[in-house]
């Protein structure tokens, strides 16, 4: 027997209607705030994300699903959203064109890595990238944004913020923190090397040793220049007027080389381990990065796994037909049926003639409202016999009526 690949998991129902209603949730909001959909290749040029995550990154360095294709191409499957829709926006000619462009994304997402709770090698994301808008408050609209999602899927979580400074400002801290660094002795081995190649990455290692080591690190919030500080307050300002609670967690980086300024995460605790389900902030260099037209941009990604067992689902309704056929003489008029109906309604069947027991029993566990059944009586007086399976009501309908 062929099974799945280890990390890479069928959705079928009940998870799929799960998925399902947070992907409607999170579409209808995006576009409430006046985001499009842009769906992007899975597979593209390696160089895309080497050039975006960054090289020091796990992602690139120990996670891509890389090979060379027939055309001699060297591809992968896209690790993160992000960088795919950036090229697009470049491809398209939008850094050009100017103006603010909104986009949503979801889809499936590829890392190498070992799998576990809520973490897969194929694992689904919904993301949302704003080009062209410099002002803080975009930042505060996409936070704005994951608040409605999350509240409007019925899950808690807990606001973390930072502030990741920008070219006036990173440099001359990186050159503090890597002083430190050089003080210490036993940083892990991912922590050494990050220190060479992005070293405010240090402060997010998940080792406790070195999280003891980093406790006295220098903190970017306390190296900010005068347009980061106030950008960072204008931001707290307008979380503090939408009561959206946060703390500011001056340790917080993002996993991508590409941010600046604006780092954000919304965290849950209800999933074991303390772990982020949404994740964002902003990115002004990277459009740039890849040979467009510096144009400021911001955004987020959520892991759609993490949070399917964190969903509070609606009530379901009863919704629907069952139709079913009592008889051989009634299999050709009950399909006749079920396709005129489907022009206007769900409708489920079974082609062949089955007990009033059974079709009811199919009817109750599909969760539909109406149960019609048509047998060798119902055939002689041109009727069809239908249950409310709501209010129990039964009762005969003329066909032509029905």
């Amino acid at each position: 027997m062929i099974n799945a690949l280890r990390g890479m998991k069928d959705t079928i129902s009940p998870t799929s209607e799960i998925y399902a209603h947070i992907i409607e949730t999170c579409t209808k909001i995006a576009q409430n705030y006046g985001f499009s959909f842009i769906e992007t290749p899975i597979l593209e040029e390696t160089a895309l994300f080497k050039r975006s995550v960054g090289e020091s990154s796990d992602i690139v360095g120990k996670e891509m699903y890389q090979f060379i294709d027939k055309g001699e191409n060297d591809v992968c499957l896209r690790p993160e959203g992000t960088a795919g829709v950036v090229r697009a926006f470049i491809q398209q000619k939008f850094d050009k064109a100017g103006g603010v462009r909104r986009f949503f994304y979801h889809g499936p997402m590829f890392r190498y890595e070992r799998p576990q709770k809520g973490r897969l090698r194929q694992f689904h994301q919904f993301g949302a990238e704003t080009f062209g808008e410099g002002s803080v408050r975009e930042d505060a609209t996409i936070i704005l944004m994951l608040k409605a999602i999350f509240e409007s899927l019925g899950i808690g979580y807990t606001l973390e913020i930072n502030s990741l400074g920008c070219p006036a400002c990173m440099p001359l801290y990186k050159l503090k923190l890597v002083q430190f660094l050089e003080t210490l002795d036993g940083l892990c081995e991912d922590c050494q090397r990050r220190k060479l190649t992005n070293p405010i990455r240090v402060l997010d290692c998940k080792n406790e040793h070195c999280k003891i080591l980093l406790a006295d690190a220098p903190l970017i919030v306390e190296h900010l220049c005068s347009t980061c500080k106030e950008d960072f307050a204008t931001l707290r300002s307008i979380l503090d007027q939408f009561n959206v609670a946060y703390v500011v967690n001056p340790k917080l980086v993002r996993g991508l080389d590409y941010y600046s300024k604006t780092a954000f995460e919304f965290v849950s605790n209800e999933i074991g381990a303390q772990s982020a389900i949404a994740g964002g902030g902003r990115y002004d260099r990277l459009v740039e990065f890849l040979d467009g037209k510096p144009t400021f941009g911001v955004g987020f990604a959520m892991g759609i796994e993490r949070l399917m067992e964190l969903v509070k689902m609606p009530e379901v309704k009863r919704e629907g037909y069952y139709i079913g056929a009592l008889c051989e003489e009634a299999k050709s008029v009950v399909y006749n049926l079920v396709i005129q109906k489907r022009e206007t309604s769900k409708v489920l069947t079974q082609y062949e003639p089955k007990s009033l027991k059974s079709h009811l029993s199919n009817a109750d566990k599909n969760y539909v409202k109406f149960c019609v059944c048509i047998g060798e009586d119902e055939l002689s007086k041109g009727v069809v016999w239908v249950k409310d399976l709501e209010s129990k009501e039964e009762k005969m309908i003329k066909l032509e009526n029905f």
